[in-house]
């Protein structure tokens, strides 16, 4: 994954939630929302000149690892060149083992990011075992709810394509940004297939 994604551009490193393992993650979902003690300080450490970043991606192995490995650098290749176009200042990507979504509020936070975009694998279905999603959340602090958070779901080329979906998250970003919110307050209002 760390390969891929460089290739794309993106500097990236590595944390790890507190789950430790995948038991844990899946017995105890809040351990998967919070980094270990290590990562935690990695992070203060490496941020802790006060850097400023408008956004950083986190890409978490959630439900499916199988959706990060085939979709993740792919999708980043589309979506961070129009954001750098955008005037975006993006942090280097952060892979996040055992992670679900709300880890990404704690890494936003301590990094200073504006923004923070979790790309996650999905809940396996019948039909779609490598579905990839994002969630987008402005001011993320650890304590955010679902509800203040914008999402995108079936990020594959079988379902919503890599460029449609870089389509929407710019826009959803671009948004966030002008007008200092996500989640429910925040529409897609791109018109793009699949509304």
């Amino acid at each position: 994954m760390t390969q891929a994604l460089r290739q794309t551009g993106n500097e990236c490193f590595a944390v790890r939630s507190a789950a430790g393992d995948r038991l844990r993650f899946l017995q105890r979902p809040d351990l998967g929302r919070r980094l270990d003690s290590g990562s935690h300080q990695l992070i203060e450490r490496t941020f802790a000149s006060g850097s400023s970043v408008d956004a950083v991606f986190v890409v978490a192995d959630g439900l499916s690892a199988r959706a990060v490995h085939r979709h993740a650098a792919p999708l980043l290749a589309e979506v961070c060149p129009r954001l750098l176009a955008d005037g975006w200042r993006l942090a280097p990507v952060v892979l996040a083992e055992q992670g679900r979504v709300a880890l990404g509020d704690e890494i936003g936070a301590l990094m200073g990011a504006r923004m923070v975009v979790v790309l996650i694998g999905e809940r396996p279905g019948l039909s779609s075992p490598d579905s990839l999603g994002a969630y987008l959340t402005w001011q993320p602090r650890v304590g955010r709810t679902d509800a203040e958070r914008n999402c995108i779901s079936n990020i594959r080329p079988e379902g919503l394509p890599y460029e449609t979906a870089a389509a929407r998250i710019t826009y959803l970003m671009n948004e966030a940004r002008r007008r200092r919110l996500s989640g429910v307050a925040l529409k897609d209002e791109t018109g793009a297939p699949g509304e």
